[in-house]
């Protein structure tokens, strides 16, 4: 069974501490203090890592930190009355570039309406009370990685992006694992999406993931599915049971997706639309090709190296008619 190393992956964003070469920051945080060392403590936090503070006093100070560097977290706080920093919060929040990035507020004690009115314009975090190094660098932590992790996850499937994916497969490289890599992708999807429009187009994509992740995890509870973008997918697999998953994928996929056309297209078996030179032609029942890698006896040691031989295979695998997988049999090159 694939080990599985969910947990492991998403904490492995902070990356290595030790090092030869010169590490760049691994964290950027926008700060805003008066009458508080939030810097000081999130420095003792993060001390086996480079990290870097900025400081701003106002919300144009804040937007032009943020577009010099990759903010990880904005904490505000401070002793006095936080009611001004309400308004930045919800500028903040409006704001379509800074909005993706968490906010952490603090105040020692604060009142009730400061704490419920920070909520309701969209704080992540809420630190109030005696400032307890190990229970705020936890909860600091879990603000950063929910969002990270947020922002890798496809809006349209709620499948992990291609963030989560890369991860996942330089965390089993890394451990030895012994798995497939296996990228599906629709046939003609961009005829089906332009013939029928985006809305009958996504409802394709969400039924695809639908089959894909049902019969992963039905079949192989270790088993990992994500969705690259658009018609893309990739799921991590054993070996041994890359036949029964991709045929049961296969077998699924067309016994279904007829149905996803208007009776006269399914009973022709085929739709007319102008393809990418803009000429009309002919096109087929949407089909399914799944080019599947395998890594065994440590054959791959980067996800560079597989990345190449799979958009190779994949280039195979789609010049076969109708729906397929093909796995690669030849060695690394």
């Amino acid at each position: 069974m694939l080990p599985n190393t969910k947990d492991t992956i998403l904490a492995s964003w902070q990356g290595p501490v030790n090092t030869d070469e010169p590490i760049k920051p691994g964290f950027h945080f926008a700060v805003k203090q008066n009458g508080v060392n939030l810097d000081f403590h999130l420095e003792q936090f993060y001390r086996h890592n480079e990290v870097s503070f900025h400081h701003f006093d106002s919300f144009a100070d804040l937007v032009t930190v943020c577009q010099r560097y990759a903010v990880d977290l904005i904490i505000i706080g401070g002793k006095a009355d936080l009611f001004k920093e309400i308004e930045l919060l919800r500028a903040i929040k409006r704001n379509v570039f800074l909005s993706m990035i968490p906010v952490v507020m603090y105040h020692p004690t604060p009142t009730d309406n400061v704490v419920i009115a920070a909520y309701e314009n969209g704080v992540d975090d809420f630190i109030h009370g005696e400032w307890i190094d190990q229970l705020e660098k936890v909860r600091i932590k879990q603000v950063i990685d929910r969002s990270r992790r947020d922002l890798s996850i496809n809006s349209t499937t709620r499948l992990p992006g291609a963030t989560i994916i890369e991860r996942e497969i330089t965390e089993q490289l890394k451990i030895g694992a012994e798995f497939c890599v296996c990228y599906a992708d629709l046939d003609n999807f961009k005829a089906f999406n332009d013939y029928y429009g985006y809305v009958r187009g996504d409802r394709v994509i969400k039924l695809t993931a639908r089959i894909i992740k049902d019969i992963v995890f039905d079949l192989c509870r270790g088993g990992f599915v994500g969705h690259i973008a658009g018609d893309d997918f990739l799921f991590i697999i054993p070996f041994e049971q890359v036949d029964e998953i991709c045929s049961a994928i296969i077998r699924t996929f067309d016994s279904v997706i007829p149905f996803r056309y208007d009776q006269n297209d399914r009973e022709a078996g085929q739709i007319e639309t102008k393809n990418r030179r803009g000429e009309l032609e002919h096109f087929p029942i949407l089909t399914i090709s799944i080019s599947v890698l395998p890594n065994k006896d440590g054959q791959f040691t980067h996800i560079g190296e597989m990345s190449k031989q799979l958009a190779d295979l994949k280039t195979a695998t789609k010049r076969m008619p109708g729906s397929n997988y093909l796995v690669e049999r030849r060695e690394k090159y």
